[in-house]
């Protein structure tokens, strides 16, 4: 905003009343720039700011704030400020803010609406919350078959003004079926005289209203469009779907997925703004059942402790041991649900997937067990520790059992994600330090296993 007066020179203005003077000011602003003002005031200079901008800078600011501005505005804004911008809002954007906001004062903003906006919000509405239905919006371009270029490029100045974008023009029949999208540089390179059906190849790609949003997601990816139809059962077009709604669900459920390989549930809110009693839920369940599956180590270890008083100098390796093998456990869990949400791979390519981790479990086992072994070696050799006079079996047991765990935690990493998928749960239930607990377990079960074949007779 170099262009423009500082933050300050903006506070000074009200704070000195000059409230003409800064409604002049704020009318040379982008919405953007808008935006970035009012965060960076105190909530009584953000309402009169706001309160100073003409009515269809305010719809573009308002659209683009934070929900918690949002939901400040409408409850100290006047009712007609409120009503005039709930009515200027493209309709997804404005279903996406009373989606967050109380039955009651949804029921009261509906109220407000004009006759067709207030058709078209309870409309949206009406949809499943994760669906298609809940994206798109009825403000696009649709054009008949048998008209001229002309007679498109004409229709586009009288009312394009209202559609969410341009890039792409629906034709539509009689009954409002879709039967082609054609991009608007066809008609921007035609002749003027030429029919909208000669254009057409009636090859189109679509949504349909109940469609999942997550698949929604990967048909944009696939197709490499900034906007698509979207159609009922019958094929009517009811509206379409812009890419800046699809990457702000994308954002949604990669934190969701990222939060959930963390160890915890879905914050579902900003981490500052949620409140400590719900972070404490989302977060205390995992860590107790994490916790518990941990204590099933403290009983494997117990199970072994006959060994373990037998050669004090195995306890030594537990740590590098069980965490070598949570930690490829994490490393595959998080390659695995990672390729499954862009589409690289699918459950039926398990065996696939069991057989590149098999390879590279062996392989990764074998580089961290070469390790373990020479580290054994030139700690005894340089005399940096004594491991006894059984060394060198001690150093095969440690590199063995990495082999093994490596392995087994690749292998668990890898299938658990695609177990869950299978059985209709998320994926990211699956987390690193979920995969980590059973590693855990189960490694100190291999290590002492390989303990007994290799130091039985000697140390055991």
């Amino acid at each position: 905003m170099n262009q423009h007066p500082t933050t300050e020179f903006i506070t000074s203005l009200i704070q000195e009343g000059e409230f003409f003077k800064l409604k002049e000011v704020l009318k040379k602003f982008e919405p953007g720039e808008v935006v970035e003002l009012i965060e960076e005031e105190e909530e009584r200079e953000q309402l009169i700011i706001f309160r100073l901008l003409p009515l269809q800078l305010a719809t573009q600011v308002f659209e683009y704030l934070d929900l918690d501005i949002q939901r400040h505005f409408l409850a100290n804004l006047a009712q007609d400020k409120v009503t005039d911008i709930l009515n200027e809002m493209s309709p997804d954007d404005r279903t996406a803010l009373l989606e967050f906001l109380p039955d009651e004062l949804v029921r009261e903003l509906i109220q407000t609406l004009s006759e067709p906006e207030r058709r078209v919000t309870l409309e949206l509405l009406g949809y499943p919350e994760y669906s298609v239905g809940r994206l798109m919006t009825p403000d696009y371009i649709a054009i008949r078959e048998n008209w001229t270029v002309q007679q498109v490029l004409d229709y586009i100045r009288r009312h394009g003004g209202q559609s969410e974008t341009l890039s792409v023009l629906y034709v539509t029949d009689s009954r409002g079926r879709l039967i082609d999208d054609i991009r608007i540089r066809e008609f921007l390179l035609a002749d003027p005289q030429t029919r909208v059906n000669e254009l057409m190849d009636n090859r189109f790609v679509h949504l349909q209203t109940m469609q999942d949003q997550e698949e929604a997601i990967e048909v944009f990816r696939r197709n490499d469009r900034v906007a698509l139809p979207v159609v009922n059962s019958d094929g009517i077009l009811y509206g379409i779907v812009t890419i800046d709604d699809i990457l702000d669900i994308r954002e949604e459920e990669d934190t969701e997925d990222i939060q959930k390989l963390g160890g915890s549930e879905a914050l579902d809110e900003p981490y500052l703004t949620i409140s400590l009693t719900k972070m404490i839920q989302k977060r205390a369940g995992w860590l107790v059942v994490l916790f518990l599956g941990e204590m099933l180590t403290a009983t494997a270890m117990g199970f072994f402790e006959g060994e373990i008083e037998k050669a004090v100098v195995l306890a030594l390796f537990v740590p590098l041991i069980i965490s070598s093998g949570g930690n490829a456990g994490s490393q595959a869990t998080s390659l695995i649900i990672r390729a499954m949400s862009l589409g690289e791979l699918t459950v039926g390519e398990w065996w696939k997937v069991m057989r590149r981790e098999l390879l590279s479990g062996a392989l990764l086992g074998g580089i961290l067990g070469a390790v373990g072994f020479l580290r054994i070696l030139i700690w005894q050799q340089t005399g940096f520790y004594d491991y006894g006079s059984h060394w060198f079996l001690v150093g095969c047991t440690v590199g063995l059992s990495l082999v093994g765990i490596v392995l087994w935690g690749s292998l668990s990493g890898s299938m658990l994600p695609l177990l869950l998928k299978k059985l209709g749960f998320d994926p990211a239930t699956s987390s690193a330090p979920f995969v980590a607990t059973l590693v855990d377990v189960t490694g100190l079960i291999i290590y002492f296993s390989v303990a007994t074949l290799f130091l039985s007779g000697t140390l055991l």
